[in-house]
């Protein structure tokens, strides 16, 4: 009769013992990630604003937002059109119900990409944030 109860006290001891190694890794992990970061970071954020200090740098980046802003919005306008013209030759209702829905996804993403330039421009200055300081994303 002990024998038979040793092996079975064994196997949740094993499982436990499993779970608790697999669920240090994770920390592990990010305590790693953790320290490399900060000695990682430090000499990228000694540097003084190498994209403001850069020539044609700050309107690049304002040019590709406002390139890739302007391609969302007749993305949408395209997505808008092609949807409304497939939604007159559906014949179910759940198509109908699904081309709505890809209409209404396609809206969220656009205002999504038109609201995010001024956004971080407002919030990054408000932080001094050092890309904000010197390139504008307002699309307009």
């Amino acid at each position: 009769m002990s024998q038979d109860n040793t092996p079975s006290e064994t196997a949740p001891n094993r499982a436990d013992s499993q779970s608790t190694a697999a669920s240090r890794l994770p920390r592990q992990a990010v305590f790693i990630v953790v320290v490399l970061s900060l000695f990682a970071v430090e000499p990228a954020a000694a540097q003084t604003n190498a994209v403001c200090s850069a020539d044609n740098l700050p309107s690049m980046i304002e040019g590709f937002f406002q390139l890739t802003t302007a391609l969302g919005i007749v993305g949408l306008a395209v997505v808008w059109q092609a949807d409304s013209l497939i939604e007159m030759f559906t014949i179910t209702p759940e198509q109908k119900k699904g081309l709505k829905r890809h209409k209404r996804s396609a809206m969220k993403s656009t205002v999504v990409l038109v609201a995010l330039g001024p956004l971080y421009t407002v919030a990054g200055s408000m932080m001094n944030l050092p890309l904000a300081q010197c390139v504008d994303l307002a699309p307009w």
